[in-house]
This record gives structure tokens, C-alpha cells and sequence, in this order.
């Protein structure tokens, strides 16, 4: 599906504006052919602000009223046990923070002093296709204290067994734009660079996204997970 078709059409209705952009243009998803070999991506944490009932946050546009620079969140889902074809009917989760680094559902934490426990945005679940794709659209994650942006991911079997939870990393150059951004721009760079993460600094070779866009249309965020079931 063309990206302006997904957008314009079904999933997110007849206009999804955030922050005053459309993403736009066309970003034709091909079926991801990888060979019979690939690694299976980098196991993570969930923690520490994992979806508390992802199996309620059934939907593509997760933005809810967080404002940002748009982000299309494009996931292929491929397995390693299976000749590293795309997964069908995989379950993806992912959750992320919003531009001020804050999580919803939490609330007077460490990490947290906000208290968003009574909100659910940046979350969201999706079932994969047989070319083992799921899309999101939201915003740009900020950054918190001690981490690299990123983004959170889990991925399920159709029964529901949890096959892995990883983490999405974003390339600096990209950042270093939307965080000079007007949305962004009172909160500085983030703090800590990929490869001083404590999550990425050992892996981000494999947890690496490739991003396309701009700050005025928003971004497309493409990343290939390989699970093993």
C-alpha cells in the first residue's frame, strides 16, 4: 500500500494531521526478501514502563493528544526459524514516550514524577500481515535521562507467547533535527549519545532504524525485526 493511500484511507481516516503536517508522498512497502540468513535482533528490556494491557490498545494511530513532529512507524516481522520469512499474525506492541519524555500509564516513579496513569498515549498493538508487516502512525519520541531515543517493541506469537522484546534505536543527525525543532527545542539534545546507551552501546548495529522525511512533513520510520519461534 502506497504510504499517502495509507493515510488518506481506512486506518487513520481521511486526514491525519499532526501538529499542523501531513506525511506525504509515496513509500510503496515491498515484501522484504532477506535471504535464509539473518540474526535474530538484540533481546531488551521491557522495563520501565512497559503497556500495562496491551491487549486493549488495539490501534494504528497511537498519537492520541501528544503534540510532535510525525512519525509513520513502518515493522516487518520476519522469523529465523523459518528460513527467515515474514511472520503472519505476529502480535507488535510498541510504546514510547512522548516529546517531553514522559510515559502514559505511570506516574510517581523515579524515572517519572509526572502522573499520566490515567492516559494511554504512544501505545499501541497490530497483528502482521502475511508479508509480515504493521504500521503506526505517531510522533517522534523525545528522550529521558540516561537513554537514547528510542522506541519499545514486543512481539507476539499467535497463542500469545512472547517470542522477543527489543528496542528500536534512531539515527543522531535525525535527532539532532527534530529536537532543534520549535517542539523540541526547549529541552536540548538528547543527553545521552547511541553509543554511551546502555542498551544500545553493545548492539546498535542491529537495532539501528532507517528514517526518511523531513521536520515539516514528518518521518517514516523502517525497521526489520527477526524474531525465532
Amino acid at each position: 500500500m502506497e504510504r499517502k493511500d495509507f493515510l488518506k484511507n481506512g486506518i487513520f481516516g481521511f486526514t491525519t494531521i499532526l501538529t499542523g503536517a501531513v506525511i506525504a508522498g509515496h513509500n510503496k512497502k515491498e515484501n522484504v526478501s532477506i535471504g535464509d540468513e539473518c540474526d535474530v535482533s538484540p533481546r531488551e528490556t521491557r522495563g520501565p514502563f512497559p503497556t500495562k494491557t496491551p491487549s486493549q490498545m488495539v490501534q494504528s494511530n497511537i498519537k492520541s493528544d501528544r503534540t510532535g513532529v510525525a512519525l509513520l512507524i513502518n515493522l516487518t516481522i520476519v522469523d529465523k526459524t523459518n528460513q527467515c520469512k515474514p511472520v503472519d499474525g505476529a502480535h507488535v506492541d510498541i510504546w514510547h514516550c512522548d516529546k517531553d519524555g514522559n510515559y502514559s500509564e505511570y506516574g510517581n516513579h523515579p524515572m517519572q514524577r509526572n502522573d499520566l496513569t490515567s492516559v494511554h498515549f504512544l501505545r499501541g498493538r497490530q497483528t502482521t500481515e502475511a508479508t509480515g508487516h504493521v504500521s503506526f502512525l505517531s510522533i517522534y519520541p523525545g528522550w529521558y535521562h540516561g537513554r537514547a531515543p528510542h522506541i519499545h517493541i514486543e512481539i507476539f506469537d499467535k497463542s500469545g507467547r512472547s517470542l522477543l522484546v527489543t528496542q528500536v534505536a534512531f539515527p543522531e543527525d535525525v535527532s539532532h533535527k527534530v529536537y532543534s525543532s520549535s517542539l523540541y527545542a526547549s529541552r536540548g539534545k538528547a543527553d545521552t549519545p547511541n553509543n554511551r546507551d546502555n542498551v544500545f552501546s553493545d548492539s546498535l548495529s542491529g537495532q539501528m532504524a532507517t528514517i526518511t522525511g523531513n521536520v515539516t512533513d514528518g518521518y517514516t520510520l523502517t525497521s526489520t525485526i527477526v524474531v525465532k519461534s
